[in-house]
């Protein structure tokens, strides 16, 4: 064939998988990216878009299955947009998210480390602490799901098999009772409307709800914590978060307390943590802390070093670092997950971390010229990454080692690259499956200064 033709038919074997988690097909030179297939499918595929070196095409039909392949067990699975590897089995998966990270390491960064392989999850199904349920009215009924994939088109479901089983049963609480008491249901287009989305997690102690709505008010609030406190008896609080600003931001910058605690209490590693609803937490409890475990061995602290923990959010690296060394600043430009930071360390009676609201390269320069030289610095950025200025901030402050963590392969590769150009070479990278049956996964990296890594 000379040239795929859109709308026709091919069939073709996947050969592997795309950085979003899509099989790759290839026909005569073009590569043909196609959604929920598994290496080793034989496919017959049609072609839906045709570019100039590659196509996009649906299964039309799986001609022979590949060994791994198998059969999802969600209903909504292809529609939902919440899971991408429902259809293969765990072991392909981590092979996946292997190759994805390798493939940034060595062909974006251009680095040859020690690479330790994925982390597997303890538990595939039902690990994930943190759900967020966008809330619709569908006809005369109110629903809560996820968002179908590229759009905001909710999709229905009463169960989840990734998240803890708890954070379905307050979504169907709270949209059960909205049904029975006419709460009013946000529409995106006009702005009107009450009940915008159903914010759930789950730690050691308990789960905690947050209710998104453009108003503190919440009519039959004693029914909704009679409700959800019926399906979910060891909840902590229920909060609402006042977002009334059209914007597909998730949440607004105030949050009224309801019922119970202003905030969600979970132990890890050993400390306590407070944790309010616009602070950031790793969603995999368990994973996290293999990853903590790993990022103070990685940093070789002595009680005779200093630390600085980048974008630190409530100070969970920080105060998994205190022991180990003499001194640990954590900086956050969030204001409310730098309150929470500082009431963490004095719960947990942490006396050498410290806490200041500043971003990564604006805390990084505040601190050189204050004479304070950090042995390790840990960056854990938002999924974009840090900019130049701030990695020149963290370079000029001379630290022996600098831990990265990413929740993007790509965006680590890139920023430890830029790093690499500066003095630091990349010794070791491990994978951590924070995020099963997605096309997600954390990576964490060690970088050292060039001379002491040769």
């Amino acid at each position: 064939m000379d040239k795929l033709i859109k709308n026709n038919t091919y069939r073709l074997t996947v050969e592997g998988y795309a950085s979003d988690g899509s099989g790759i097909a290839r026909a005569d030179g073009f590569v043909v990216f196609v959604p929920f297939a598994v290496r080793g499918d034989e496919c017959d595929i049609k072609i839906v878009k045709v570019l100039k070196n590659h196509a996009y095409g649906i299964i039309e039909e799986v001609v022979s299955p590949s060994k791994e392949r198998i059969q999802p067990e969600c209903p909504v699975f292809k529609k939902c947009g919440g899971c991408d590897f429902l259809h293969m089995t765990y072991e392909e998966e981590l092979e996946y998210k292997r190759q994805r990270i390798e493939d940034c390491l060595y062909r974006l960064g251009g680095f040859d480390p020690l690479f330790d392989g994925v982390e597997p999850s303890l538990d595939v199904l039902f690990c994930r602490n943190k759900a967020q349920f966008p809330v619709e009215k569908r006809g005369e009924k109110v629903v809560s799901g996820f968002y179908r994939r590229r759009s905001h088109q909710v999709i229905p479901t009463r169960t989840c098999l990734i998240n803890k089983p708890n954070a379905s049963k307050l979504a169907n609480a709270v949209t059960d009772w909205a049904q029975k008491y006419g709460i009013s249901v946000y529409d995106e287009e006009s702005g009107k409307g009450l009940l915008r989305r159903v914010y759930t997690r789950h730690g050691s102690l308990g789960d905690h709800l947050c209710i998104v709505a453009t108003s503190g008010d919440i009519p039959y609030a004693d029914e909704l914590v009679a409700a959800v406190r019926e399906v979910c008896p060891d909840l902590q609080g229920v909060v609402v978060n006042v977002n009334d600003k059209k914007t597909n931001l998730v949440l607004g910058e105030t949050c009224r307390t309801i019922w119970g605690s202003p905030a969600m209490h979970d132990d890890l590693l050993g400390n306590r943590f407070i944790l309010s609803p616009l602070s950031f937490y790793q969603v995999n409890r368990d994973q996290a802390e293999k990853l903590y475990r790993k990022i103070a061995e990685l940093c070789q602290l002595t009680p005779e070093r200093d630390a600085l923990d980048l974008c630190c959010g409530v100070g969970t690296i920080t105060l998994t670092l205190a022991p180990h060394c003499r001194k640990v600043i954590g900086a956050e430009i969030v204001r409310r997950a730098i309150d929470d930071a500082g009431f963490n360390a004095k719960m947990n009676k942490v006396e050498n971390a410290e806490f200041i609201c500043a971003d990564a390269g604006d805390a990084a320069l505040q601190l050189k010229e204050k004479g304070f030289a950090p042995y390790a610095v840990v960056l854990d950025p938002p999924r974009k990454g840090l900019d130049e200025r701030s990695l020149d901030a963290v370079v000029s402050m001379d630290p022996e080692r600098i831990v990265y963590v990413a929740c993007d392969p790509a965006s680590l590769a890139r920023d430890c690259r830029y790093l690499q150009e500066k003095g630091y070479k990349m010794t070791y990278a491990k994978g951590y499956d924070m995020f099963p049956r997605t096309a997600n996964v954390e990576t964490v990296a060690c970088l050292t200064k060039s001379e002491q890594a040769t």
